[in-house]
C-alpha cells in the first residue's frame, strides 16, 4: 500500500524533466519487492539469483542505450544540424 500511494504522490507531482526518472525509480522499486519477497526470489539457490541478476544488468543496458539514443535525436522542429527551429 505505501508503494501504491508515493506512486499516486509522485503522479500529482511536477519535477520537471524528472517525472520519468521519478516514476522509472518507484517502478523498479515496487517490482524488486515483488521478485525477491513474492516471488520468493531471495530464498532460491544461488544459480536463480544469478539469472535474476543478469537480467537485470540486460535491462538496465537496454534502458541506457535507449535512453542515449532518446538524448540525441533532434527535438521537434528543430534541425540537428544547423541548431534552428522552425514552427511549421
Amino acid at each position: 500500500m505505501l508503494g501504491t500511494g508515493i506512486t499516486i504522490w509522485a503522479a500529482f507531482q511536477n519535477f520537471g524533466k524528472f517525472n520519468i526518472v521519478i516514476a522509472l525509480a518507484i517502478a523498479t522499486i515496487k517490482a524488486s519487492l515483488v521478485v525477491l519477497y513474492f516471488m520468493h526470489a531471495r530464498y532460491s539457490p544461488k544459480r536463480t539469483q544469478l539469472v535474476i541478476v543478469c537480467s537485470v544488468f540486460w535491462l538496465a543496458i537496454m534502458l541506457a542505450l535507449t535512453l542515449a539514443d532518446y538524448d540525441t535525436r533532434p527535438r521537434e522542429g528543430c534541425l540537428a544540424s544547423a541548431n534552428t527551429c522552425y514552427h511549421a
